[in-house]
């Protein structure tokens, strides 16, 4: 679960199909004051010069309306520090421009890789890296802070089997993963945009699930996961009635939470608070 927010406010999730907005671009963060022998940074100079692009895609790609909201706030000096050390090594930009192999990404063609659309921080997706180290885990968002944790976190805990990336999951799905390859796709506590005149921009809708479905091999696991309640409701009815995914419950229902899918600190105060959490545990029918 992203642990930067707590369960009501939830994370972001990149990209929902349709059309309307530009990609978000980052906004810089302030960099910390330099030093009298330090050059200054100009205001259109990256501060990460190495580091994820503001916006990879650029405007070479279809306008359309965003399911996440964009978020600033501090990096702090050791998610900097990261980003500065491990992009280069363990990041990427969606830039749409080719297609990922996910072999020579992860060093080993024979790891299933799964991705998680929207991890926050890190902590949860860092977790499921330790215990798992099988799978690979291709985690992609746009928060700056979030990229720069979860990257220090995998060096702390020898972690090599995650890759950050930056930017639009759908232009990713679309445009840089051919047919099948993954293994999963893992959506945690995506935005659940309440009012009704936002439901739109909620990322688990039809469209998303046909697109999905062209880049899961037959078999894999769709496993999604919110607090809020309308919207489990909405993504059992949309997954329920998608020809491309089975329910993994005979009954047709929610799944228990999962062993691999950690509880998270935020997790824990929402369910403190009587919120309920719903997993929903779907699978990939075969061609």
């Amino acid at each position: 679960m992203p642990e930067n927010h707590a369960p009501t406010t939830e994370a972001t999730a990149p990209e929902a199909l349709g059309a309307s907005e530009p990609l978000e671009a980052r906004a810089a963060v302030p960099a910390p004051a330099a030093s009298a022998s330090a050059p200054a940074r100009t205001r259109r100079e990256p501060m990460f010069p190495d580091g994820p692009a503001p916006d990879p895609a650029g405007s070479h790609h279809e306008r359309r309306i965003r399911s996440f909201q964009p978020r600033r706030s501090r990096v702090t000096t050791g998610q900097g520090e990261a980003l500065r050390r491990l992009w280069p090594k363990w990041g990427l930009d969606i830039d749409g421009l080719s297609k990922l192999d996910l072999g020579e990404l992860f060093g080993d063609p024979e790891l299933p890789v799964v991705l998680e659309i929207g991890f926050g921080m890190g902590e949860a997706t860092a977790k499921m890296a330790a215990a798992d180290p099988g799978t690979g885990i291709l985690a992609c968002d746009v928060h700056t802070p979030g990229q720069g944790n979860l990257l220090n976190l995998a060096e702390q805990n020898g972690l090599e089997n995650v890759r950050v990336a930056n930017g639009d999951a759908i232009i990713l799905l679309r445009e840089m993963l051919v047919p099948d390859a993954l293994a999963g796709l893992r959506v945690y506590f995506p935005d659940p945009w309440p009012k009704k005149r936002h439901h739109k921009r909620r990322l688990i809708q039809p469209e998303f699930l046909a697109l999905a479905a062209t880049r899961i091999a037959p078999g894999g696991l769709l496993h999604c996961a919110t607090d809020w309640e309308p919207y489990a409701e909405q993504m059992l009815e949309v997954l329920n009635s998608s020809p491309d995914f089975e329910n993994t419950q005979p009954d047709g229902g929610y799944a228990p939470r999962p062993e691999f899918r950690p509880l998270t600190r935020f997790e824990g105060q929402g369910l403190d608070k009587g919120h309920v959490v719903h997993d929903l545990l779907f699978r990939r029918r075969a061609a």
